[in-house]
């Protein structure tokens, strides 16, 4: 009976000291630290994201629009993107206007840490009303830029982090340098192009293609008569070889004209949609590269 209570006793002091120790030690080192959600609002910022956030711990990074929706500009949340945003702590969207329903998003999520990427673009192209194109992602110098805002955000809000999203935002910054170089050789001064897709006129604009932009609803992309018939007299008049369409367009419209002038169609790819890949932005552009080089042979 004895030895049994100086054994109990013996547990008992054993328990207290492990309580007193847990007492004076990190919560953390007795529970999983709490996971860092964050949530992008669709596919390019999705993908820069990913880029940035890679291999560091406890960051999850999700997105919010189906990775195959495409533009988002005209996108309406649902009931599950409101049940994404409620989990999460950081929402990175690339501003300029082109997520209509993120101030609903900052509104009523007041504890939620909003980046917008294209805060460190400056250079945007602007209809003649001032409008500003938001589909700047698809210039590699912006996009290069859009990468450093959220690396930099990301660095101060997750200090405890810096060091690896700087280092991965340097490796990033390297594969697109390179990218962009070869994009240089491209010899495109000359070319005069129809852009029917605003998401790729910062991609024309960069390599010095001198393009008309014609507003459409993408993946609709009708045009009037009237339109038509203006189009084919400036093709004509002006002489434009090239019309360019993304790749998810409807390309009716691009025939029509293309039939008409005997200019050329070639299709682009917005880097809008992808396979949740990291690498997506870097492949699909190196494919537009191929498509930019034809017109320069």
């Amino acid at each position: 009976m004895k030895k049994t209570i100086k054994i109990l006793s013996t547990l008992l002091i054993l328990l207290i000291l492990v309580l007193v120790i847990m007492m004076f030690m990190p919560a953390n080192k007795f529970k999983e630290s709490k996971k860092i959600k964050i949530l992008t609002s669709f596919y390019p910022i999705y993908v820069m994201t990913l880029n940035i956030t890679d291999g560091v711990e406890n960051v999850e990074t999700s997105n919010m629009a189906d990775q195959f929706y495409g533009c988002i500009h005209d996108y309406t949340l649902t009931t599950e993107d409101l049940k994404k945003v409620e989990k999460s702590d950081i929402f990175i969207q690339s501003g300029e206007g082109l997520e209509p329903f993120a101030d609903r998003i900052v509104n009523n999520y007041k504890n939620l840490k909003v980046i917008s990427c294209s805060d460190k673009v400056s250079e945007f192209i602007e209809n003649d009303e001032g409008e500003i194109n938001a589909h700047t992602w698809l210039g590699i110098e912006n996009y290069k830029k859009e990468v450093e805002e959220i690396a930099e955000k990301l660095s101060t809000i997750d200090s405890q982090n810096a060091n690896k999203y700087q280092a991965n935002k340097e490796k990033y910054l390297e594969a697109l340098t390179s990218l962009q170089n070869q994009y240089k050789t491209l010899n495109l001064q000359n070319q005069k192009a129809i852009c029917m897709n605003e998401s790729l006129e910062y991609l024309l604009k960069e390599n010095s293609i001198e393009e008309t932009l014609v507003e459409t609803d993408h993946e609709q992309s009708a045009l009037s008569a009237d339109t038509i018939k203006d189009l084919i007299e400036k093709i004509k008049s002006e002489n434009i070889k090239n019309i360019f369409v993304d790749i998810n367009d409807n390309t009716k419209s691009a025939e029509t004209l293309a039939n008409e002038t005997g200019a050329k169609i070639y299709t682009l790819n917005s880097a809008m949609s992808g396979l949740n890949d990291k690498d997506d932005f870097i492949r699909v552009m190196e494919q537009n590269y191929l498509v930019l080089k034809q017109l320069g042979e």
